[in-house]
């Protein structure tokens, strides 16, 4: 079985500069905060960050906006963030807004392998601008392409060493379709099991998706 359980310094060395690396969370809740952290404290710059939302000040991607290490940020939401506005309103970092069902659905057709899918969300609006729209039974509907990434950043609440994820509650969020549509998946948990001791009825990520483990997430952190 290969080895995924590392520290923190050891999953991010593969991030590099430019990087595309999707990051879980809701509001900071699901959010890997130790990855977070360790990207700041890397320097890592010029990312493309795909994720719910900005958060707010002191959480989550936010501190990496605030080091100025996003050069572009696909995202559903940015008002919990004044950073974020003043950035995208200096030319700083680029702001890709997507409505947040479509975010979530072209994440999901990312790992499933679909070349896209029909959305009807965002017809006579920005959203539609520079898009495919296509009319099937007198109704018009955007083609919205699929998001995948280099790396996706998830937060789990117990996970077993050989990568099989739970998450508590609503920490689920984005980190299921998430773990599907990266090239590398870093996993940092509140708590590592052996195999065999986790209930397989309550596995949301199967191991196949996870190539790395980081143990040390609070639990009040959420």
């Amino acid at each position: 079985m290969k080895k995924k359980i590392m520290t923190v310094e050891e999953a991010i060395a593969p991030i590099k500069d430019g990087a595309v690396v999707m990051v879980g969370g809701f509001m900071g809740t699901g959010t890997p905060e130790i990855i977070i952290d360790a990207l700041v404290e890397k320097k890592v710059k010029g990312l493309t960050i795909i994720c719910n939302d900005s958060c707010y000040p002191g959480r989550g991607v936010s501190k990496l906006i605030a080091e100025k290490q996003v050069k572009k940020l696909i995202t559903s939401h940015v008002g919990l963030n004044p950073e974020t506005g003043k950035q995208m309103s200096a030319g700083i970092m680029t702001v890709e807004l997507v409505p947040q069902g479509t975010l979530a659905e072209r994440i999901r057709a990312g790992g499933a392998g679909l070349g896209g899918f029909l959305t009807r969300t965002g017809i006579g609006t920005v959203v539609q601008e520079g898009k495919q729209v296509i009319e099937i039974d007198d109704n018009k509907y955007l083609l919205e392409r699929p998001l995948t990434a280099d790396f996706a950043l998830i937060r789990a609440s117990i996970i077993d060493k050989k990568g099989n994820v739970y998450y508590h509650e609503s920490t689920r969020n984005f980190n299921t379709i998430m773990a599907t549509a990266a090239d590398t998946v870093i996993a940092a948990t509140e708590k590592i099991v052996g195999v065999g001791e986790m209930d397989p009825n309550i596995v949301m990520t199967p191991h196949i998706f996870v190539d790395c483990i980081i143990e040390g997430e609070k639990p009040w952190q959420i």
